[in-house]
């Protein structure tokens, strides 16, 4: 039966990566076989600019009728002096909210032909392969009551709630076990219990849900030691579960460990495994439109929408491969280049792993 792709360029650069991904799923469709249609919407600054909103209904409608969405990005600073509610990131959040996109996967991995591009040394990181599941409902980013006040005194106040259920902690330590269980078996919870009450809850039921998987071992990390111990020392950790708010900060710290935000693919994933699959990255307003954003994050985004929710894990492994052959041959857009190697822009790069896909 043919699945269907909901594919969201958004806004910035989001609209030129996703082209790029787009040009690789139609090269599967039509020389290898995958049985897929793709529809196309609007969310974001581009939704709220066409609508007035930056999650239209038919946008919601066509996400829920599909089997995986693409997702570009969404923001810029043209949309910054909106009011909260109708900025494009209340899209982004809306289409996480109502899907129950609750699992975050972001690995981190450095590919071993840009090792010289991460600012730590190779000895550091050659090799590092982490996988950090994010909890992406609930938290401080969806938390009750939230706002800005103002006080008798007239000053204002800002305020958000950052609050978790049990049930809420259990599923997405799970999901960090489950993903632990295929990989090095071990599972850093990461929380600041020592002074949040909320995450003090989270590792008494992280323990509890580790208590049902004694092949793995767990352990548990402060969010401000964890930070640091990715710098000093991050190939010791094999996958790292935590919050929202939390996840969101030490996924991108993690990712320039591997050279480039560029690079770093991810997948939101409901209970059924139907997903969302996005670069880490923004819209980098500062480039969009000049033809330089590398579009690897949102090819390698395709190949865990193969894994995770097309069960096509053999493309999945031909994207991969071609994505490698592509660097093997020295194809570099700006973010990740380095002397001797042949700068490219984002279609060229993107032109190049749809040839290693049909070389293979």
């Amino acid at each position: 039966m043919s699945k269907n792709i909901l594919v969201l360029p958004g806004d910035g650069i989001g609209q030129e990566i996703v082209a790029e991904a787009v040009k690789l799923l139609a090269c599967l469709r039509d020389d290898f076989g995958l049985d897929i249609d793709m529809d196309e919407a609007l969310i974001g600054g581009t939704a709220y600019d066409a609508t007035g909103t930056p999650l239209p209904d038919a946008t919601l409608d066509l996400a829920r009728e599909s089997d995986a969405i693409l997702l570009g990005a969404v923001g810029g600073t043209k949309w910054e002096s909106l009011d909260i509610s109708v900025r494009p990131e209340r899209g982004l959040l809306g289409l996480r909210k109502e899907l129950g996109l609750f699992a975050n996967l972001r690995p981190a991995i450095l590919y071993p032909q840009l090792a010289d591009a991460s600012t730590l040394k190779p000895e550091v990181v050659s090799g590092l392969d982490i996988m950090i599941v994010r909890e992406l409902t609930g938290g401080i980013y969806f938390g009750q009551p939230r706002g800005v006040r103002e006080l008798d005194s007239g000053e204002k106040e800002g305020f958000n709630t950052l609050v978790y259920r049990e049930s809420e902690v259990d599923r997405i330590v799970r999901v960090a076990m489950d993903i632990a269980m295929k990989r090095g078996k071990r599972v850093c919870s990461v929380d600041k219990a020592n002074v949040l009450e909320c995450t003090e809850m989270w590792r008494e039921v992280a323990v509890r849900v580790g208590n049902d998987f004694p092949d793995v071992e767990l352990s548990h990390m402060y969010v401000d030691n964890a930070a640091m111990q990715l710098v000093r020392a991050p190939k010791q950790f094999d996958v790292m579960v935590t919050t929202n708010m939390f996840g969101d900060i030490l996924s991108d710290c993690a990712a320039m460990l591997t050279g480039s935000i560029g690079m770093l693919p991810s997948a939101s994933l409901d209970e059924n495994g139907r997903g969302m699959y996005e670069p880490i990255h923004g819209s980098a307003p500062d480039i969009a439109g000049q033809g330089v954003a590398n579009p690897l994050a949102t090819i390698l985004s395709v190949a865990m929408m193969l894994r995770y929710s097309l069960g096509q894990s053999e493309m999945a492994d031909r994207i991969e491969s071609a994505v490698m052959k592509t660097l093997d041959e020295g194809f570099r857009t700006p973010d990740i280049y380095s002397e001797g190697m042949n700068k490219v822009g984002t279609e060229e790069i993107g032109d190049a792993v749809v040839a290693a896909l049909r070389a293979n």
